[in-house]
């Protein structure tokens, strides 16, 4: 006898093969990969991006997209190039059965990856199963995973973009604890000593990993001058009260950050920070950054909304740079092939 959770379970299952192929249409040209697109700053960004260019594939990519969001853009354009399929950056197996069905399915060439996706653990130290700290798996690894394993895929002209965070510089004062970057190693396998390290300075740290590979990815295409002219850039989308990224923290928190702070943005502007957005107004800034004509060739850069800044003191210490992309190559690769094409980036 066929139960009724054994019938939701079935339903879920088919609903994930159908989300996860589609018939590839002739028009698309190019295909936008965005990690966390189906809520909040990744949401409003897929949407701008989707509406700009109906000739491009929109893949909007998380563990789940319970609220439809792919199906929405859709009605909401009157348009077809909205998808989603489902990934889990916490999972490097998931990221490589990811990555081996987009190669199988031969779509559009990937014009740009936008590694949007981020969550901070407020709470004591996690692991991903995989044995990482789960701030650093999910905001950094599981990024830098995707995109080696795309980066054959890449269109010329690809623009690259990781969705980084003023937290990671402590002279913006954004309230979080300093980000503290001593190894790859450390962040990734804590020390005794970084065990009790605060949740939210892990995140902090997180994302000056994202700025520091942003740095070492660029110098690496500078040097090697990719004939495809392929750019990356690291961006800032501010402060957005109401969106997911409090999901893990206490009650209270997540009352004031989803129900209350959303409501009062002109106030915060002035008595905490000007950076503080709507995650719509962010999703402009970023989905202009990943198709906009006014920073087409941009390469190397930090961008607080759609303006470039300097980032943090630490983001520029080239021997961070080099230690975070030494160590997340060797991590990643299963192979001594993989080693070599993830620590040079062969043609």
């Amino acid at each position: 006898m066929t139960t009724i959770s054994q019938k939701f379970i079935a339903k879920k299952k088919k609903r994930l093969r159908q989300a996860a192929t589609f018939p590839i249409a002739m028009t698309w040209t190019r295909s936008i990969i965005i990690t966390g697109g189906t809520a909040n700053l990744g949401y409003h960004a897929a949407a701008a991006i989707a509406k700009a260019h109906p000739d491009f594939l929109v893949v909007l990519s998380s563990r789940s997209d319970n609220d439809r969001a792919a199906e929405t853009i859709n009605k909401s354009l009157g348009q077809n190039n909205t998808v989603f399929i489902p990934l889990d950056l916490s999972s490097l197996e998931s990221i490589r059965a990811y990555c081996k069905q987009w190669v199988s399915e031969q779509r559009p060439p990937v014009q740009a990856l936008v590694l949007n996706a981020g969550l901070q653990f407020p709470g004591g130290l996690t692991k991903t199963a995989d044995g990482l700290e789960s701030t650093f798996a999910i905001n950094h690894v599981g990024h830098a995973l995707l995109f080696h394993l795309l980066w054959p895929h890449l269109a010329e002209g690809a623009r690259i973009v990781l969705t980084s965070s003023g937290t990671h510089d402590p002279d913006q004062k954004t309230g979080l604890p300093d980000a503290i970057y001593t190894s790859a190693e450390d962040l990734a396998h804590p020390p005794a000593s970084m065990v009790e390290v605060p949740g939210r300075q892990r995140y902090a740290s997180s994302k000056l990993a994202n700025v520091l590979w942003t740095y070492a990815l660029d110098r690496r295409l500078a040097r090697r001058k990719d004939t495809r002219a392929v750019t990356v850039n690291a961006f800032d989308p501010g402060m957005m009260p109401g969106t997911g990224l409090a999901r893990e923290a206490s009650g209270v928190v997540r009352f004031l950050w989803l129900r209350v702070l959303p409501h009062i943005l002109p106030l915060l502007r002035v008595a905490v920070s000007p950076n503080i957005h709507a995650p719509a107004e962010s999703g402009a800034a970023l989905a202009n950054l990943v198709v906009g004509k006014d920073v087409s060739g941009q390469s190397g850069k930090y961008y607080e909304g759609t303006r470039e800044i300097r980032s943090s003191k630490d983001s520029y210490d080239e021997s961070k740079q080099e230690d975070l992309w030494r160590w997340t190559a060797q991590y990643l690769a299963s192979s001594e092939d993989e080693r070599s094409r993830f620590e040079t980036l062969p043609e």
